[in-house]
């Protein structure tokens, strides 16, 4: 009763206003309408101080992957997918993001990550540096360093972390603590290269000294010498004899590799180092014997909640292979993957308060997907693009072809492995008159045009979502490193 009370109120007004009688006010879609915008009439910004921090990043979650991972879900749920809303897509502030880095129209996530946690752009490949490095040129370190949005929390008395499904040293998650001229220099840097030292120690040297508490993912191989045996059997990429883990374990950083051992850690503020594969996590949709993404976020909120105290906490979460799966153009896995991260931001909201924590859900570049139709709803958002029913609202079952006469389906890419080039043909080709349990395979790859045997990201925006102290803040079309200014301001700005 109250919602129809409101939408009358706002309807009256429109209508005396207008001088126009609406003849639609009963209809479902229009009551919705009114009940948002009344919503948002309501809405109060929060201007707190920001005890705790939290920013979730799909890594390759543009607004188009977004929305694929949106229908995925809600088609898992039993609905036709596009009215869905995922965890995320309920924060009330909104915003686009431009992510270009300072030498590429195309992003790649080491440039975008530092602008995220340092407040500055930089160029493709360099962590933690300003554009005054050249890549790969150690002797351009020096003065061109950028402090961490980590190191600042820890300077502030509080913990933070980073919990990430791809190898910890990755170019998002090392953007919370590395300085390196370049990304690949997970496990060493080149002979002569006396400015730096490789990611994986710089972690290591990060937590001894404290400003980073917690780290959780892959990359076990990077710690460890390549005479060493692995937890799980592999070798590292380290010089011989080089042992990271027992170095941290030593320190009394508490060490974890899979999810019995997972399950072990204390939550009492003890330093964490969980490495759960020799390189990237699992999959989702393939993930056995190690933890999920929520799961790794929910006991680092807690070990970083005790170690922080009143003083509070700075966490950063990456879905980092959301990416991936995109760049096999295994549309499949992206999905999976992605509804693993929403379960991971609906946990971090779960355990924490909206009064006193800003949590910003974002991705750090899109990749170069796209999507056909016309489609009817309820088209599988991995199979075939349905036509449209004129007499109902459900697809008819059956697929629209294109000129060739064969089916396509609702996504695919610009480039990639999918390309229905082939060498073999001299680059010509044609496509597969594909079915629909094909295309909905796990391991489909979708088809793309340009053949390249990794698909790549794309300069497009993303989306950034947010809720909590300052949020608000968030509005409009902003540059990447904006994001890093918002978290400081809610951080440090007078109650």
């Amino acid at each position: 009763m109250k919602t129809l009370a409101i939408s009358a109120f706002a309807l009256a007004a429109a209508t005396a206003a207008s001088g126009q009688t609406v003849v639609q006010t009963d209809n479902d879609w229009y009551v919705a309408g009114q009940d948002r915008l009344q919503a948002e009439i309501e809405r109060m910004m929060n201007t707190g101080q920001a005890k705790n921090v939290i920013i979730l990043i799909s890594d390759g979650n543009g607004v188009g992957t977004n929305y694929a991972s949106r229908v995925f879900a809600g088609q898992q749920d039993g609905g036709f997918g596009d009215e869905y809303v995922q965890h995320h897509e309920t924060f009330p502030e909104l915003a686009l993001v431009k992510t270009y880095n300072v030498n590429a129209q195309t992003p790649d996530s080491a440039g975008t990550g530092t602008a995220m946690m340092s407040g500055v752009k930089t160029k493709a490949g360099i962590i933690g540096v300003t554009a005054d490095v050249d890549r790969g040129d150690c002797s351009t370190l020096p003065g061109n360093t950028v402090t961490s949005m980590n190191q600042i929390a820890d300077e502030m008395g509080k913990a933070t972390g980073i919990v990430s499904t791809a190898r910890i040293t990755h170019a998002t998650p090392a953007s919370a603590y590395a300085k390196t001229v370049d990304r690949n220099y997970e496990a060493s840097v080149p002979e002569g290269c006396d400015t730096q030292t490789d990611i994986a120690t710089q972690l290591i040297e990060a937590m001894e000294a404290g400003w980073i508490d917690v780290a959780l993912g892959g990359g076990r191989r990077n710690f460890i010498g390549e005479d060493i045996t692995g937890d799980e059997g592999g070798n590292g990429r380290r010089a011989a004899g080089e042992n990271l883990i027992e170095d941290a374990t030593g320190m009394g950083i508490a060490y974890a590799w899979n999810d019995e051992t997972f399950a072990e850690l204390p939550k009492d503020g003890t330093p964490l180092l969980g490495l759960f594969e020799d390189s990237h996590m699992m999959y989702e949709a393939d993930r056995t014997g190690e933890p999920s993404l929520a799961e790794m976020t929910a006991t680092a909120i807690e070990a970083l909640t005790a170690s922080g105290g009143d003083n509070g906490f700075f966490l950063q979460v990456e879905a980092g292979r959301v990416d991936h799966a995109n760049h096999g153009g295994n549309l499949a896995r992206v999905v999976r993957d992605q509804k693993a991260f929403a379960e991971a931001v609906a946990m971090a909201d779960e355990m924490t308060d909206d009064a006193d924590t800003l949590i910003i859900v974002t991705a750090d570049h899109e990749h170069a997907i796209a999507f056909n139709g016309y489609c009817g709803r309820g088209s599988d958002i991995l199979g075939l693009c349905m036509g449209i029913d004129g007499a109902g609202i459900e697809h008819t079952g059956e697929p629209n072809t294109g000129s060739d006469e064969k089916p396509y389906t609702v996504a695919g890419y610009l480039n990639g492995a999918g390309s229905v080039l082939r060498e073999d043909k001299d680059w010509t080709g044609t496509r597969s008159a594909m079915t629909e349990d094909e295309a909905t395979d796990i391991d489909y790859t979708q088809e793309a045009l340009i053949p390249l045997s990794s698909e790549t990201h794309s300069g497009e925006d993303v989306a950034v979502y947010a809720k909590g102290p300052w949020a608000h803040l968030l509005d409009g079309t902003i540059e990447q490193n904006v994001i890093f200014h918002v978290m400081l301001h809610a951080m440090t700005a007078e109650e």
